[in-house]
């Protein structure tokens, strides 16, 4: 019987209770979200459990929320089961005060790269990483570049209107928190088509 997203998400509630929030299937792909200090322990149970197989890590990355007062930074996991081919999402929010996320190198040897990407550009400190330094950026800056602390061009430009390329109005792009901390917009506010 092929991998269903209920099926994942039945396992992960009979596992971890409601620990584990969020779930949202956009495109598809089951999306879900859990405390940062259990992202070891889901991790290895989706790793191991004879089922759910998620031996393949696709993806880390880190995504930074600044309007999220506590939980601004976000990693994202994208795993994959091969097997059945099924793939999931899943995040882990950490206030970006004390950035830190556990590492999960010990479980996949990929994340040992990918881990050292989202440290080197928004500040995420993995605990536990067995070299934790900058890969792409060089060691003597003290920001993180991705971080949306700072403007992306000059702010006294009057030659252009930021609408036109998807800035501003209404769409911030997840800057402005919704109660239930999802992106979605009201349909009174979206623009006709």
């Amino acid at each position: 019987m092929a991998l269903s997203n209920d099926a994942i998400k039945q396992r992960l509630i009979e596992k971890f209770g409601d620990q584990v929030t969020g779930f949202e299937e956009p495109y598809g792909m089951l999306t879900f979200e859990v405390p940062k200090d259990l992202n070891l322990k889901v991790l290895n149970f989706l790793y191991d459990d004879d089922e759910l197989r998620f031996r393949f890590l696709t993806d880390l990355t880190a995504v930074h929320y600044p309007a999220y007062i506590g939980r601004e930074l976000a990693v994202v996991y994208h795993l994959h089961n091969l097997v059945d081919n099924v793939r999931i999402r899943f995040k882990v929010f950490a206030d970006i005060k004390q950035p830190d996320v556990y590492t999960a190198t010990g479980l996949y040897a990929s994340a040992n790269w990918q881990e050292r990407e989202a440290y080197d550009f928004y500040g995420v400190n993995f605990v536990g990483h067995p070299n934790l330094i900058r890969i792409q950026n060089v060691d003597e800056m003290d920001y993180f570049p991705q971080r949306k602390e700072y403007p992306l061009e000059d702010q006294t430009r009057i030659d252009k209107d930021d609408e036109m390329f998807g800035r501003g109005g209404h769409m911030d792009f997840g800057n402005v928190p919704t109660p239930d901390h999802r992106h979605t917009i009201p349909e009174a506010e979206k623009r006709p088509t």
